[in-house]
């Protein structure tokens, strides 16, 4: 019976050996590769790669997660002057024409996850697939669709086609915005 017992104790502390030795590691702790080979990276416009496409790729942009990323930075600036291009998780839309981009109504509603789901659909988005994110707060909702890329005065550019909709009000624009740094867009028009 002691014999019968050990076996059965040697077995049960094998499979559990195994259980842990397949076990993936924790988020928070080091992967040792493991995230290298099996998280997926997202190459922007302009080859920077970027650990996370807020569903931008499946054709939404996640507006929350986002403003989460920015952390409230006031005027969409993120890390423009305040980290390295290697820090940042977010490509932003910046510039003074930003609150009147698309008309004077719905435009002066974008906020800096707004900005940020502009500038990331330009840094990753696939030209002619159009990406969508509604603002609770502000209830608008924005399509913006990538275009082809083309080389501005030495800066890489996009085209872009926005259409913001609050109500029964619609509003499209169509231009261009140039990226003036690692994950950072300007309008260039």
């Amino acid at each position: 019976m002691r014999n019968l017992f050990l076996v059965l104790l040697f077995g049960v502390v094998a499979m559990a050996m195994a259980e842990i030795v397949r076990a993936e590691p924790p988020a928070h702790a080091p992967a040792h590769g493991w995230r290298k080979k099996h998280d997926p990276e997202y190459v922007g416009y302009t080859g920077t790669k970027w650990e996370r496409d807020y569903q931008v790729a499946s054709g939404s942009c996640n507006r929350e997660e986002i403003g989460a990323a920015i952390g409230g930075v006031i005027g969409g600036v993120v890390g423009a002057k305040n980290s390295s291009p290697e820090d940042r998780t977010v490509a932003v839309l910046i510039g003074a024409a930003v609150g009147a981009l698309i008309g004077s109504r719905i435009g002066r509603t974008l906020d800096d996850a707004d900005r940020g789901c502009f500038g990331h659909v330009l840094e990753i988005g696939a030209a002619g697939k159009p990406v969508k994110w509604s603002n609770s707060s502000t209830g608008v909702s924005y399509t913006l669709e990538p275009g082809a890329g083309k080389e501005v005065k030495g800066q890489p550019c996009r085209q872009y086609s926005l259409t913001a909709t609050r109500g029964k009000t619609t509003e499209k624009r169509q231009g261009m915005a140039c990226q003036t740094a690692v994950g950072v867009w300007s309008l260039a028009d």
